[in-house]
């Protein structure tokens, strides 16, 4: 193992930095239960094919099931949904006790009320030191059906929320980034 300047604490210290929305994954472990778990490490990797990545700790109560899960969905979280990130943070016994959800594609429990909804295929897993990388491919979406989407962030260690005051200003044209995440 390489020494580095730093500790493990300054390390997530500075990840905090960086805000993050919120989702929970959910999928169907192989004996059929279901399994959630909150992520803030989620993103875009690819429009063409339409694929997305998280990464979960190998210390994950449900790690094995997520290794073998062939089908989940990221569902992203609004503002108002900060009890039911909690809940998937935690390892409660019965996470889905209470919990509104649909069937997706492939059986797949869906979170009623999610800003947006990704089902996808799993797609490739990668190492990532404690934790592991999946990607997943996109097979269906939907968008939440809030006039004005509120997300749930997670920034410094804390749910935060946007500042509704001021405009949003759009990237410039010659942007990198896509235009419409």
């Amino acid at each position: 193992m390489q020494d580095v300047p730093f500790d493990q604490a300054r390390f997530r210290q500075a990840l905090g930095r960086f805000a993050t929305g919120v989702a929970v994954l959910t999928g169907l472990a192989p004996d059929g239960g279901r399994i959630g778990l909150t992520v803030s490490s989620f993103n875009s990797v690819s429009l063409l094919p339409p694929l997305i990545l998280f990464s979960i700790a190998r210390r994950a109560h449900s790690f094995t099931s997520w290794q073998q899960a062939r089908h989940y969905a990221v569902n992203v979280l609004s503002e108002r949904q900060e009890a039911l990130s909690d809940r998937f943070a935690k390892p409660l016994a019965d996470k889905w006790e209470g919990v509104e959800t649909v069937e997706g594609r492939h059986g797949v429990p869906v979170l009623a009320g999610a800003l947006a909804v990704l089902e996808c295929a799993a797609h490739a897993r990668h190492d990532g030191g404690d934790h592991e990388i999946f990607v997943g491919r996109v097979e269906n979406l939907q968008m939440g059906e809030a006039a004005t989407p509120r997300p749930l962030v997670f920034f410094s260690g804390r749910y935060r929320r946007l500042d509704s005051g001021g405009e949003a200003h759009p990237a410039p044209s010659d942007s990198l980034f896509p235009r419409s995440w």
